[in-house]
């Protein structure tokens, strides 16, 4: 079983996007999507700087076209698509399409409006986010709830993202659990965290006028690591999601018990591998950064490499 997955924010870089506007028919496809997100995502993929492209209301855009560019290729060169599917936070909408629950203009246009209410939401409080590496998961949840910070991404691998009020971050930098590294993120906001509850409302009510069908390969959420059978529910979970945390190490568990034979990462890839080869180790793992890389993830897709 071949599962590939959709990253999330931060793994953007400048001019990421440039190589895949070689490919025939990617420039139309950007300019489409550029329009139903409300994002210039040729000139932001292209030729804008890191500050611009980390910018929420850019990134979640040109994370999600990246991941459908480089999905509707490596279909097309391997002449099927992947058994399963997942996506680690806002790359569960990429996921979305992939799976058939919605369409890639109706993906564009929900990451649109994600990207720009979570930024809104963002600045009514200064917040951010951190990642701690090493440690003890327990002792680390006990001194987030003495600083009232929050986890938010639990990434596995012994990687959990936290968020909340700039103090607290500061605290928990300054006087670190035992065990652990904290690497402050560039991020302008305390995602999957209470402090999105305005976005929550805003994608929820963009979220009612679609018409979603189900999954026709196997989907696992962000909520639980389960997977979703039914397109309406996994429209909920991904509302429900903006507030709530990540919960990516759920999401390798249940590929563990699924078996799985390979992980496919699309671009902008590199983060869901590195998890990968920490937290499922022994199974094959292919980065999609470049169409350089499309063959090498074919050849794992078709069972050509083992």
């Amino acid at each position: 079983m071949i599962v590939v997955v959709c990253p999330g924010q931060g793994s953007q870089t400048p001019g990421f996007l440039a190589p895949w506007l070689e490919l025939d028919g990617v420039a139309e496809r950007l300019a489409a999507y550029s329009e139903a997100a409300e994002v210039d995502l040729r000139e932001h993929g292209t030729v804008s700087d890191a500050d611009t492209i980390r910018d929420t209301r850019i990134a979640q855009p040109l994370i999600v076209a990246a991941s459908l560019i480089a999905g509707d290729a490596l279909a097309e060169r391997a002449g099927r698509r992947p058994d399963g599917t997942a996506g680690h936070s806002v790359g569960e909408i990429a996921a979305l399409v992939g799976s058939g629950v919605i369409d890639a203009e109706t993906g564009m246009r929900l990451v649109g409006i994600r990207g720009r209410a979570m930024a809104e939401a963002a600045a009514q409080t200064p917040t951010g986010m951190s990642a701690v590496l090493g440690g003890d998961e327990a002792a680390i949840l006990e001194r987030l709830t003495e600083l009232g910070l929050s986890p938010a991404n639990y990434n596995g691998g012994g990687q959990l993202v936290v968020a909340g009020e700039l103090p607290g971050l500061e605290a928990l930098a300054t006087q670190p659990v035992k065990g652990t590294r904290v690497i402050p993120l560039q991020v302008a906001g305390a995602f999957h965290t209470e402090y999105m509850a305005s976005a929550v409302t805003a994608l929820r009510d963009a979220v009612a006028t679609v018409a979603p069908a189900d999954p026709s390969i196997t989907l696992w959420t962000n909520r639980d690591g389960s997977v979703v059978d039914s397109g309406a529910q996994a429209l909920s979970y991904l509302v429900d999601q903006v507030s709530s945390p990540v919960r990516w190490d759920l999401c390798m568990s249940s590929f563990a018990d699924r078996g799985i034979t390979g992980l496919i990462e699309l671009a902008p890839a590199g983060a869901l591998v590195g998890l990968a080869k920490r937290g499922l180790r022994g199974v094959p793992t292919v980065a999609v950064k470049t169409p350089e890389d499309l063959d090498a993830a074919v050849a794992l897709l078709n069972g050509e490499a083992a």
